[in-house]
């Protein structure tokens, strides 16, 4: 379990790099030694009990696994694997039916086992059926029950584990007892074993949680909306996004501004990283609106927040601080990097297309850094406007920071 389990977090930690298909396709490779380990293989324990590793270990870490994708990216992401296996389960009976179509001639060795195939085919396609199953259960009772244990994410994680694992054994057993003659003996101790293999898994998963991994909240769901593709979330998220965002400009308005520094300053004090803030203001936009009316600066200013945002990584916060003026939050970017990044946007802004009749426009920037420059969201507003003002007032069109460019 340890083992198992261990490689499988590394690899999810690692999707940052490799990308979270690696994840899924490691998850998915195991997924027929799951199920032919669940068929054949057992192994005995004291008082007549008997489990399979392929139940306990393997498929009891997968849900732990699934489980770990929703909390982290959400249950738009945490649905593809199922449907990859089962479309992938799907191709293999038809496959399999293929065969069968065919003459063939006795290979060296042990020969190809058709019924077998079959035999595995039918529990991979029943396994991933109940696998469906029991992620929309899992979600439904990690959601209601975090609340009832609130603080105690093992308690919350094992129980919730514990209860869709007692469904899954059940349904998935009573048909390995009729297909295989499976002993009841067997039935047991792989419950007794996925009970078990559920606080291992639960403890592991809240280390991993809680060390290397800020957990995300959102609203509980309804079972409606959960069967509803698994896509509550991210149906949510755009309603939420969209009343987010500043309407002309796209940009984060500026009631996000607040929160999210908070939010972005904690997670920088905890994990030792800096958190760089440039305020960035429009040069002379007023005079745009004075000669060439509102229509024409909205969309001016619409361009030039487009050229922003184009000049920097997706993990980037840009707010509508003001009319002209705008917040960019760069998590990760130490203050020399943000002085680079700085002459980026204002290249940017300079080459940005604009409404025949305007002319290039420019931006004056002030940047301020964790922790140097302050550790809360006040402090750092106030060196990066002062840096600002100090931009504007040596003639506009530059960079102030901790030096000037």
């Amino acid at each position: 379990m340890v083992a198992y389990f261990a490689a499988m977090l590394a690899l999810f930690r690692a999707r940052g790099t490799l990308g979270i298909g690696a994840f899924f396709c490691a998850l998915g490779s195991l997924h027929f030694m799951e199920t032919y380990l669940a068929a054949s293989y057992y192994v005995a324990l004291p008082l007549g009990v008997s489990l399979s590793p392929g139940s306990v270990v393997m498929f009891a870490g997968k849900l732990a696994l699934l489980l770990l994708v929703y909390i982290r990216e959400d249950a738009l992401v945490a649905r593809q694997p199922i449907y990859g296996l089962m479309l992938g389960n799907g191709i293999l009976l038809v496959l399999v039916a293929l065969l069968r179509t065919h003459y063939t001639t006795p290979a060296p060795g042990v020969p190809a086992d058709l019924a077998f195939m079959d035999q595995v085919g039918v529990l991979m396609a029943w396994g991933t059926l109940l696998l469906f199953i029991d992620c929309v259960a899992l979600i439904l009772l990690y959601e209601r029950l975090s609340r009832l244990f609130r603080g105690s994410l093992v308690l919350t994680i094992w129980a919730a584990l514990a209860l869709v694992l007692t469904f899954d054994q059940l349904a998935f057993f009573t048909v390995l007892n009729v297909s295989l003659g499976v002993p009841l003996s067997a039935g047991i101790g792989g419950w007794i074993g996925k009970l078990a293999a559920a606080a291992v898994y639960a403890s592991m998963l809240a280390v991993y949680l809680t060390r290397f991994e800020r957990r995300r909240e959102g609203p509980s769901p309804s079972i409606t909306d959960v069967f509803d593709t698994l896509t509550y979330r991210q149906k949510y998220e755009k309603l939420e996004i969209a009343s987010r965002h500043d309407a002309l400009t796209q940009a984060l308005h500026r009631g996000q501004f607040d929160p999210l520094g908070r939010d972005l300053i904690a997670v920088a004090g905890t994990s030792g990283q800096p958190l760089s803030l440039l305020l960035v203001d429009v040069d002379g936009f007023k005079e745009v609106n004075d000669g060439h009316g509102h229509p024409v600066g909205d969309e001016v200013l619409r361009r030039l927040a487009g050229a922003l945002r184009e000049g920097l990584r997706r993990g980037d916060y840009v707010v509508r601080y003001g009319g002209d003026e705008f917040a960019i939050f760069t998590p990760g970017v130490n203050h020399r990097a943000a002085m680079q990044i700085a002459a980026m946007i204002r290249q940017r802004v300079e080459a940005a297309p604009l409404p025949p009749g305007i002319p290039s426009q420019s931006v004056s920037i002030g940047i301020a850094t964790t922790p140097d420059d302050g550790t809360n969201l006040t402090d750092l507003l106030a060196t990066a406007d002062k840096r600002l003002y100090a931009a504007k007032g040596a003639g506009r069109d530059r960079t102030v920071g901790a030096f000037d460019t």
